[in-house]
This record gives structure tokens, C-alpha cells and sequence, in this order.
């Protein structure tokens, strides 16, 4: 698994009542010497994993029509997933919507009804990539004539998780600890931890240029997933 550490190298050192003073508002409260630092981290690895959001939109002259024909290329979409091996539980499809399709006209300046539009999203999740080539064209050779995106994901969600947090805390330390040393100074333990969960791990687009030419199959593979987090420290000095 490759791992990447993207450290900020922001940290501010205060003294009070001598040399200078931390313009935040957090720090002006403190009346005793203090570091606070900012700790931060990326993770990067190897995707293994996709959810695929993609939907079809069909036009007819009346309501039923456009239904059908919607309802056709989802069932028809669903039984493929369905020979390939998806479980059912990793496919979400949405209900239909249904409305009318307007068109300018220029003569009278009004929007003419012209027809209906029925559209359907189904999300996949995939547990494997080498799936999701096939997957693409079968959906499209099947009426689902819109694909939204592709999240690229990662099994090991939480464990990449849990190492960016200690990542961050570690570079927060780093920091201090040098900021310290360099002004002669002595870390008297922490005095403050400001920190806030940063969300899901954040996807990043596959690299063509990883694939032989014409293997697009495997250019899917290899994807990347990232996650970052932060902690924001205040350390007491002696």
C-alpha cells in the first residue's frame, strides 16, 4: 500500500509579555507562554473498490410510454448486474420521475409541451474493479444513457482513517518539539486539542497513462483514494 504524508509546515510560537504575540483569538485568551501548532496528513493508496452512479432518461409522446421504456432499460440493467455477480444489496435504484418536456417557440414565444421525459438512477457499488469496464459498456448497450460518476474507494476506509489521525497528531508534535528547540525553549505538556473529523475519504481519478494503449480494463484499476485530516495542538512551555 503506498502512503504519501502532505505535512503543513505552519506553526506559531508565542511568548507573553515578550517578543510577539499569536494574533488568533484562541491564543490572545492565554496569559502563559505557549506553542500552538497546526498537525496535518494525506493518505494516499490504491482504490479497490467504485460506486457507479448512472441513469436513463427516456422521451415519448404520452406518460406511459415514457415509463415503459425507462422501466425496461433499468430491469433490463438490473438482470445484468445480476449475471455478473452484484449482490443486490450493493444496487440502489431510485424511483421513476416523470414530467413533461417543454420546447421554445419562437412564433408565440411560449414553451410548447412537446412530450414526457422518464428518468431512473441506479448507484452500484463495486467490491471489485476488474468489473467496472464491462459494467460501463453493458450499461450503455442497455438504454442507461447517462453516467454521473465514479467514486473511487477503498476497503481499508477506517484503517486509513485511523493512520491519518495519528499522522496528523504526530506531525503536530514535530512541529512543536521544533519550534521549541529552536527558540530555546521547553514543551510543559498540552494544554489544548482542537479537533474536528474531516469527512469521507476523498477520491481521485484513475491514471490512463498507467495503461498499456487499448487495455482500458485495466486503466480502471488503477484508481486512487485519498483522506486528510488536521489537529490543531496548544503546548505549554516551561
Amino acid at each position: 500500500m503506498k502512503k504519501t504524508l502532505i505535512a503543513s509546515l505552519f506553526g506559531s510560537l508565542v511568548f507573553t509579555g515578550s517578543l510577539f504575540a499569536l494574533p488568533s483569538a484562541a491564543a490572545a485568551e492565554l496569559d502563559f507562554p505557549h506553542i500552538e501548532t497546526v498537525g496535518t496528513s494525506e493518505l494516499v493508496v490504491k482504490a479497490d473498490m467504485a460506486e457507479l452512479s448512472v441513469e436513463v432518461v427516456t422521451k415519448a409522446d404520452n406518460p406511459a410510454k415514457a415509463k415503459a421504456g425507462s422501466d425496461k432499460a433499468v430491469s433490463d440493467f438490473l438482470a445484468r448486474l445480476a449475471r455478473a455477480g452484484i449482490a443486490r444489496d450493493d444496487i440502489q435504484s431510485a424511483n421513476l420521475n416523470l414530467r413533461p418536456d417543454y420546447q421554445y417557440d419562437k412564433e408565440t414565444r411560449t414553451n410548447k409541451e412537446v412530450g414526457y421525459l422518464a428518468s431512473r438512477r441506479v448507484v452500484i457499488t463495486l467490491r471489485t474493479l476488474d468489473k467496472l469496464n464491462d459494467l460501463l459498456d453493458s450499461a450503455l448497450q442497455q438504454g442507461i444513457n447517462r453516467i454521473h460518476q465514479i467514486n473511487f474507494k477503498s476497503s481499508k476506509e477506517a484503517e486509513m482513517i485511523e493512520q491519518a489521525r495519528l499522522m496528523a497528531i504526530k506531525d503536530a508534535k514535530q512541529k512543536a518539539a521544533a519550534l521549541a528547540e529552536g527558540f530555546g525553549e521547553r514543551i510543559d505538556g498540552v494544554w489544548e486539542i482542537r479537533y474536528q473529523a474531516q469527512g469521507p475519504v476523498r477520491p481521485m481519478m484513475y491514471k490512463m497513462s498507467a495503461a498499456a494503449p487499448g487495455d482500458i480494463a485495466e486503466s480502471y484499476q488503477e484508481a486512487q483514494t485519498s483522506i486528510r485530516d488536521r489537529v490543531e495542538v496548544i503546548y505549554r512551555l516551561k
